[in-house]
């Protein structure tokens, strides 16, 4: 069965974006670069909604660094409010159910799949027991201040089992989990004295 991976990327503090910050917030480094050039699960097919689509499509057209190499992937945007054609290339507009969809991709397809930003596709994806792994690109930032979009609201309690992780530039984490949906807080095997 195909893999559905979420991808995100993250201030410390949790926010997918931040007020006046860039793309990255303006940390991403060499090593980073290089390991998004190698393409990692670049033969995914990469799901996004509406919102994500066209800040990454911007992002590209506008050169941001990393983006050259999302151009090449496919993609599929979940959206009733875009409308084709797309502009940016190997973009797909499935205007439907994204986890009706994306359910029968994994049940009939042989592709996997990888989300990018797209906080609440993600978690109607997560709701419905769909996601295989999480993983999580922490920038070193806090952005208090001005950080929006923060990614785990509204989210379920999820326990999460460590697969891998990375250091990129001496300061930017990846780290990857395999989630599993809670019905509430673990029961402690002893109370604490």
């Amino acid at each position: 069965m195909p893999e559905l991976l979420v991808d995100f990327i993250t201030s410390l503090d949790g926010y997918g974006a931040a007020e006046g910050w860039p793309g990255w917030w303006g940390l991403q480094g060499p090593e980073y670069l290089a390991w998004l050039g190698e393409q990692p699960e670049g033969d995914y097919l990469v799901l996004m909604g509406a919102t994500t689509y066209r800040l990454m499509s911007r992002f590209a057209a506008e050169g941001e660094p990393g983006t050259d190499v999302l151009a090449g992937f496919s993609k599929i945007v979940f959206s009733t409010t875009l409308s084709e054609p797309l502009s940016w290339p190997n973009t797909q507009l499935v205007a439907r159910d994204a986890v009706q969809a994306v359910r029968e991709m994994k049940d009939t397809g042989s592709r996997s799949m990888r989300t990018i930003g797209s906080l609440t596709l993600c978690r109607s994806l997560l709701n419905a027991g769909l996601v295989d792994r999480f993983r999580v690109v922490i920038f070193p930032v806090i952005t208090g201040a001005t950080g929006r979009e923060r990614i785990y609201d509204g989210y379920p309690d999820v326990a999460l089992e460590m697969t891998g992780s990375r250091t990129f530039d001496g300061r930017i984490q990846l780290v990857e989990y395999v989630p599993t949906i809670l019905a509430g807080p673990p029961k402690l095997a002893k109370s604490w004295p």
